[in-house]
């Protein structure tokens, strides 16, 4: 198992002057750590850089389809899986039968298992802070032309493929981040009391938010309840409180987030961005983290290519860039029906949601959904790389 550098205190030590590498993915959520799964194969040197430790913080209900768990060889990080989902309107609640089951995990314990899936990656904890065109180091061996440096806390590293998955504030885009409630964010506030349930709980209601819903997901003895609002000036708080008060739970390890409901570039000024940085986070039911792997993998394979000099970064941008703005229609149509929610409320929503419990139409409607980033698109990871012998004397 690799071991990670991590810096804490007296040890949070500068990087060495002219640091480079031949990749640093920024961000070690779910995104950074499917990229860099796909990089285990190379020989090539690959920084993963986050202010946290791997695992260490927890950003969502942790919920995903099973067979992407599975496909992943992450199924040891499952605490409960669901084959129905129940729905709550404000005047029906109806059972959804699921053509494939869902499953809540570990979040710590999956990023650790993903982890140790990507071979000899080095990870360094640190605050990144912006990207400046050029090599701030000397005697640079890279693979390609073109390099960027990275800026954080502890000083600056460099390398040529550089790839954001810092999440919502796209750190590495060009011009000024747009911050909420201005940005096209959604806005969502759980609690972690514990507990057991049997279900899948979700709530489009009024009387918790106009335009979002509530959700309740178990965890073998944790239930993560929370509220999410698609309008980020709509504060959430109170109604998570009343929302967990009213399933009988406590008000208890409060975690909020900013979730991107827009999707965005792919690449931009040479960076690959993948996951929320890319705003790769389904609107509607606010599921980033299978997209987080899906565009992670697909952003992963194209570095592969690269560092195998089977292509150069241009191409991998192009291709990367050509395969995210290909599914820009899935996500623009979940933003579509996102809007509707709010005018919904009442009769039309109830009638909705029972005609939606039909057997076929949700077998129909759930497998559109997965479709839009499929299990299927995860693989064993490559085979680690070996060392390289040593020539001969």
């Amino acid at each position: 198992m690799p071991v990670r550098a991590t810096k804490r205190g007296a040890e949070r030590t500068p990087f060495p002057s002219g640091a480079a590498y031949d990749v640093i993915i920024c961000g070690a959520s779910f995104a950074g750590l499917a990229v860099a799964r796909e990089l285990r194969a190379s020989r090539a040197r690959v920084l993963v850089l986050d202010r946290y430790e791997i695992g260490e913080r927890q950003t969502s209900a942790c919920c995903a389809p099973t067979g992407w768990l599975v496909n992943l060889g992450l199924e040891g990080s499952v605490r409960q899986t669901f084959d129905s989902m129940v729905l709550h309107t404000l005047g029906a609640s109806v059972r959804w039968r699921l053509p494939y089951t869902f499953s809540t995990f570990d979040y710590r314990e999956l990023c650790e298992r993903l982890w140790e899936q990507c071979g000899e990656t080095e990870f360094e904890t640190a605050k990144v802070n912006g990207k400046t065109p050029g090599f701030a180091g000397r005697d640079k061996t890279a693979v390609a032309t073109g390099d960027v440096t990275i800026h954080t806390d502890r000083g600056d590293v460099c390398a040529p493929l550089i790839v954001d998955c810092l999440g919502w504030r796209r750190v590495l885009g060009s011009g000024t981040a747009v911050q909420p409630p201005e940005a096209t964010l959604s806005r969502g506030l759980e609690v972690h009391p514990h507990g057991r349930a049997p279900d899948l709980q979700l709530w489009v209601d009024p009387r918790y938010v106009v335009s979002g819903y509530g959700w309740s997901f178990p965890a073998d003895g944790e239930l993560r309840i929370g509220i999410g609002s698609y309008d980020p000036r709509f504060h959430v708080k109170e109604p998570t409180v009343r929302l967990a008060i009213d399933e009988g739970a406590g008000t208890v390890r409060y975690q909020g987030n900013w979730i991107p409901h827009r999707i965005r570039p792919a690449t931009e000024d040479g960076v690959f961005f993948a996951g929320d940085s890319a705003g790769q986070c389904l609107a509607m039911s606010a599921e980033g983290i299978r997209t987080a792997l899906y565009f992670g993998i697909a952003c992963g394979r194209e570095l592969a290519g690269v560092l195998a000099g089977e292509a150069s970064r241009e191409d991998a941008l192009g291709r990367y860039h050509a395969f995210a703005r290909a599914h820009r229609w899935k996500f623009e149509w979940m933003w579509l029906n996102q809007r509707a929610v709010r005018h919904l409320h009442g009769r039309p929503l109830d009638a909705l949601a029972r005609l939606t419990s039909r057997p076929r139409l949700i077998r129909w409607l759930f497998g559109k959904y997965l479709n839009v980033a499929p299990p299927s698109f995860a693989l064993p990871a490559p085979p680690q790389a070996q060392p390289a012998l040593p020539l001969a004397a």
